[in-house]
């Protein structure tokens, strides 16, 4: 299984002290998913022996609009392994699950946005993974909380209906958020996920970067050939 991170300077600790840490709670690989203008400087496979554990190269486009999004997703694609949109608008949301080349739409019920049956059946199209981010159930409270849980079930009854792909991942910006895959298991248990359900969330960022990888090193001219329908793949 594998975590998502941010890392400094978009988060707190390194990615060496956040590698340490996700090998020590017993995960495969940790996604290094910093937003553009806050990229890490590190080297991945030197950290990677280090600690026995799988460093990917990511990226998360956090853009002010869908042109700028569109921009940026050009820009990257061919240079790192995993590609988020941060989403929560509809006009983001729409655009991420409707481009094959975004791995995931980060986030989407934030920030006023929605998942509707249409989203779905794009995300399914092109292989667009959903995002279910439990950082703001480990650290918010109060009705934001209760609101956070909500759209997170909304969102698992569109997943499990549609069949759509998803991720999970606690988000963490340093090594004390990190959360082992037992314990957000059993946090998912809690929400109404199945554990089962959480743990296939985590493996799907290790399953994205394998098959990522050897597209990159077959020098695909169209990754959505290989990275297209997810119902095929299943």
């Amino acid at each position: 299984m594998y975590e998502a991170v941010h890392a400094h300077p978009d988060g707190q600790s390194t990615v060496a002290r956040l590698a340490k840490t996700a090998a020590e709670f017993s995960f495969e690989g940790v996604v290094v998913r910093n937003r553009a203008d806050e990229r890490a400087e590190f080297d991945a496979e030197r950290i990677g022996d280090e600690y026995g554990i799988d460093v990917v190269e990511g990226i998360e486009i956090d853009a002010d609009d869908v042109e700028q999004a569109s921009g940026a997703v050009g820009n990257y694609r061919t240079d790192e392994t995993i590609i988020t949109v941060a989403g929560g608008t509809p006009a983001m949301n729409r655009f991420a699950v409707e481009n094959e080349k975004v791995d995931v739409l980060a986030r989407p019920m934030t920030a006023g946005g929605d998942v509707n049956h249409v989203l779905a059946k794009a995300a399914v199209e092109n292989g667009v993974r959903f995002e279910f981010d439990l950082s703001g159930v480990l650290r918010t409270h109060g009705g934001r909380r209760v609101r956070i849980i909500q759209s997170l079930r909304k969102l698992a009854d569109i997943v499990d209906h549609y069949d759509a792909p998803y991720v999970v991942s606690a988000s963490p910006q340093s090594h004390l958020e990190l959360r082992a895959p037992r314990d957000l298991a059993a946090l998912g248990e809690q929400l109404g996920l199945s554990s089962s359900f959480v743990e296939a969330g985590l493996e799907e960022w290790g399953r994205m970067a394998e098959r990522n990888r050897r597209i990159q090193s077959e020098s695909f001219i169209e990754p959505g050939v290989e990275r297209g329908r997810y119902e095929e793949e299943h």
